[in-house]
């Protein structure tokens, strides 16, 4: 009995008192696991979030992301633009420096303007035109993809931000004494002034003048034919064209009548034909359909060539890619074919049989080629015995003239060098003179700082800056001959392709298609001399795309 009692008493002790309780490493306690449970229920349960909450989370994140990308954008682009038409104090024209005078305002005088260090140099800029033109895009002007704005580049918007202060004189150069060193320019424009002429001395000239285009002394073609060369041209093409589609709308015109207005014929296979031929196929496709569809399917588009393939420069690869192309696009290629004169109404053509074809056609666009202008060839016939090149201007290594005492340089399509007339030729020319010239200026200073040396009194220092000196001297005297870097052609071809012939590990690569378009389109971009340009060319191809080209005319 007292045996049962205190097993009792000891039961009831066990009870009453909290077991001691080994856990395994690691194992929750049971007083863990009581107050894990207490809290949950005292938690209230939250709902794992929904698909469509997670997801616009995402998108919210991502809009935020692309608004601050855009943000940034924007004031970059502020302020470079800022920065271009705010352009700072320069340093006045100096008596004492030497003076480069720039004949023309193309690729090469542009280049040249832009990479010059006007700081050892009072420099006059001598144009006709008062901007420089990127040529390139010059047929997508004429069919309205681009607007003229849009890659005209004013030439002041160049010398305005050089650190001294450069002249930029809007007339027509009519002679270079290249024995007096003199320039003669006109003012031809409109409206003018008392002084309409006169001459002025330089130092340097940098003679980039251009050419002008060759007609082959064809009858009519002057006349009767649309030119691709300048802003003008562009937009005298424009206009015709449009004035044919009007004119074949007029009530009561015959079929043939309608066919001839509607067929354009466009003289020459090189780079500016071609892509001319495209874009005027894409607005045919891209806007005419909608707006002339009772006229669309008769307008015809012509290619004339007299070699035997357009596109002599490309890879045969590209050319028979071109013509593959061109022939899905069904624009007509005329190759081997010559034109013997270009009328009111048609033109007149030699078949490869050497048949003569008269072809009736509403408008002519002719882009076969460039020759001298006359200011050229009235400076090579004053250098009778050094310069005998029909193709051009006889130039040195280093973009000298043939005759002279190395105080001209000519660069660009004026000049008979090995280097096909190029805007990629004359752009490295202008280039390759502007190191040039910043060559120079040392060479004279150090030239100057020699003589002052010499006069000074003979010491032992002063010799040993002497032979500092002279050493330097013959180093800059030293300069590097102009050197061709060939960075590829590209065409458009139309339909949103391109071709792109490019060097490539010692070899070319030849490629074309849609792909090639966009690369195309940013090498362009890429290329062009001012922020201002590619904001223009963007918003014109952003706006072509939504709202199509204006087929308005004035």
């Amino acid at each position: 009995m007292q045996v049962a009692r205190a097993r009792s008493a000891v039961g009831r002790s066990l009870i009453r008192s909290r077991p001691t309780v080994f856990t395994p490493h690691g194992a929750p306690s049971r007083a863990q696991v009581l107050r894990r449970f207490e809290s949950t229920e005292a938690a209230p349960l939250t709902p794992p979030p929904s698909r469509f909450r997670s997801r616009w989370q995402r998108f919210l994140q991502l809009l935020g992301g692309a608004t601050l990308v855009t943000i940034a954008g924007s004031g970059v682009l502020y302020y470079y633009a800022q920065k271009d038409r705010s352009p700072g104090p320069q340093l006045p024209h100096d008596p004492s420096k030497k003076t480069i005078v720039v004949l023309g305002s193309g690729w090469g005088a542009t280049s040249l303007l832009k990479g010059l260090d006007t700081t050892e140099y009072n420099v006059i800029v001598v144009s006709p035109k008062n901007y420089f033109l990127f040529t390139p895009l010059l047929p997508s002007v004429a069919v309205g993809t681009l607007t003229a704005q849009a890659i005209l580049q004013p030439t002041r918007y160049v010398t305005r931000h050089k650190n001294r202060q450069v002249s930029v004189i809007e007339a027509t150069a009519t002679d270079v004494d290249p024995v007096a060193k003199t320039v003669t320019f006109a003012d031809t424009s409109e409206i003018q002034g008392q002084v309409s002429a006169t001459t002025i001395k330089y130092d340097y000239l940098v003679y980039a003048v251009g050419a002008e285009v060759q007609t082959f002394n064809i009858a009519g073609v002057r006349e009767n034919a649309c030119f691709m060369k300048e802003m003008e041209d562009a937009e005298k093409t424009q206009r015709r064209f449009l004035d044919c589609l009007e004119s074949a709308a007029f009530p009561g015109q015959s079929q043939a009548e309608i066919d001839r207005l509607l067929h354009v014929v466009v003289v020459g296979g090189g780079p500016t034909g071609v892509e001319l031929s495209g874009e005027i196929h894409d607005f045919l496709e891209e806007d005419l359909r909608s707006w002339y569809p009772e006229l669309a399917n008769h307008i015809r588009i012509s290619l004339v060539e007299a070699l035997p393939s357009v596109l002599p420069s490309f890879s045969k690869q590209l050319i028979e890619y071109t013509e593959s192309t061109f022939k899905e696009a069904k624009i007509d290629i005329l190759t081997k074919t010559m034109v013997k004169e270009v009328r009111e109404k048609s033109v007149v053509l030699q078949m490869p049989d050497k048949s003569i074809v008269e072809v009736p056609c509403g408008l002519v666009v002719w882009a076969a080629g460039n020759t001298h202008r006359k200011i050229t060839r009235d400076l090579m016939a004053k250098l009778p015995k050094h310069q005998t090149n029909r193709r051009g201007i006889t130039v040195d290594e280093y973009l000298r003239m043939a005759g002279t005492d190395g105080s001209i340089f000519a660069v660009g399509d004026c000049t008979a060098t090995s280097y096909a007339p190029t805007a990629q030729v004359a752009n490295q020319q202008g280039r390759y003179l502007a190191r040039v010239f910043e060559q120079l200026a040392k060479r004279d200073a150090l030239q100057q700082r020699l003589q002052a040396i010499e006069a000074a009194p003979a010491a032992e220092e002063a010799k040993a800056e002497k032979d500092s000196v002279q050493k330097q001297l013959a180093k800059a005297e030293k300069l590097r001959p102009f050197h061709y870097s060939h960075q590829g052609s590209l065409a458009y071809i139309g339909s949103e392709k391109a071709i792109a012939d490019l060097p490539f590990f010692g070899g070319n690569l030849a490629t074309g298609g849609v792909a090639t378009f966009l690369f195309w389109r940013s090498a362009y971009i890429s290329n062009l001399f001012s922020w201002r340009n590619r904001v223009l060319v963007l918003t014109d191809w952003a706006k072509v795309k939504l709202f199509g080209r204006d087929v308005s005319r004035e």
